[in-house]
């Protein structure tokens, strides 16, 4: 299974340099394009997504991850907030509770 991340160039970069390629976008709805993207791809398992671009996408990212198999995982982005994740609320949108 391959890992991808989607970010900004800093976020991208970064892991670039550990062996993980990545899509640079920081807008929105390209971000979102290009994850759908990866995610109809079978051999995609993982894709890192910027939690800065993830704020205005939030609720089509869970449809998403309720669709496909690849797991979608927002991590911070360099400099960014720490963003507390309700996982519970997450997983009862996915699983439409």
């Amino acid at each position: 299974m391959k890992i991808f991340t989607v970010g900004s160039k800093s976020f991208v970069t970064s892991f670039q340099l550990a062996g993980v390629p990545g899509r640079i976008t920081e807008d929105p709805g390209k971000a979102l394009d290009e994850i759908k993207a990866l995610t109809d791809d079978p051999d995609v398992g993982l894709v890192l997504v910027s939690d800065d671009i993830t704020g205005s996408i939030g609720d089509e990212l869970t449809r998403l991850r309720a669709q496909r198999s690849a797991l979608v995982f927002a991590l911070p982005a360099a400099g960014g907030k720490k963003v507390d994740v309700d996982y519970r609320a997450m997983l009862k949108k996915i699983l439409g509770v």
